[in-house]
């Protein structure tokens, strides 16, 4: 049984709102894949009610293939346990 990579959700932390923005515009612009979902949330760690750290949480859901009929080669076994 053959394997493909449909999809793929990744997960960034970027230091400025300008950062983030230009990870989802680069991510928009790819021809190696389809950005179907993306979000940017400002997040911050309060110490005592203070703000110790702040960044922007970025998720880019991206789309490699047709689920139902995929065009693309099929992934090695190793390749996909590499990947983690």
């Amino acid at each position: 049984m053959a394997k493909y990579l449909i999809s793929k959700t990744e997960v960034y932390r970027a230091d400025t709102e300008n950062e983030a923005t230009n990870l989802i515009e680069n991510a928009k612009k790819s021809r190696d894949y389809t950005l179907t979902k993306y979000s940017r949330d400002y997040k911050e760690k309060k110490q005592k009610g203070d703000v110790v750290d702040s960044w922007f949480k970025v998720s880019l859901t991206k789309v490699y293939d047709d689920e139902k009929e995929p065009a693309g080669l099929p992934i090695r076994e190793e390749t996909v346990d590499e990947q983690f």
